[in-house]
């Protein structure tokens, strides 16, 4: 092994070059704006969702509990007004919420042989907060409903100390 560096143990050096392209890597990620590094607001969410089109009240009923014991596994059911055919059907529904750690919750893709436009799932909320339900129509409009949840105990907190 002449010629080569000497290892110590299952470790081994890193090269100068190596070393220098990983702190020029991680000044980039330190020099970004703080902005690009942050959680998009829950308007902002929507808009990404809808791509900037109108979102209408209606046509959608977003159940959630007025009151969460635990944060960590809440209910949500989301059901939109359509007759699921060919023609005139929901296409997706996302859930946002107003201050977790990420704004988008989930996004279900739905069809004319979906039956039902209706989605339940669990999700966790970090705090009291506005939970809001977009869906998108096949005929491209969007129609949304908020609610909003008490939470006593919360989830999604990294360090309780």
């Amino acid at each position: 092994m002449s010629g080569s560096q000497p290892t110590h143990g299952y470790f081994r050096p890193m090269p100068r070059r190596q070393l220098l392209a990983a702190g020029i890597a991680g000044l980039v990620v330190i020099s970004l704006p703080r902005r690009a590094l942050s959680r998009p607001s829950l308007e902002e969410a929507i808009r990404i969702f809808t791509g900037g089109a109108e979102v209408l009240d209606g046509r959608v009923r977003l159940e959630l509990p007025p009151l969460v014991e635990n944060g960590n596994a809440v209910g949500v059911t989301v059901t939109a007004e359509s007759p699921m055919t060919a023609t005139d059907h929901v296409r997706r529904i996302g859930v946002f919420n107003e201050k977790n750690p990420e704004a988008n919750v989930a996004v279900f893709h739905l069809g004319p042989r979906s039956g039902r436009a209706q989605v339940s799932t669990r999700i966790r909320l970090a705090t009291s907060q506005t939970v809001v339900a977009v869906a998108e129509m096949s005929d491209g409009s969007f129609w949304s409903s908020r609610a909003s949840a008490i939470v006593t105990l919360a989830a999604c907190i990294e360090d309780l100390t």
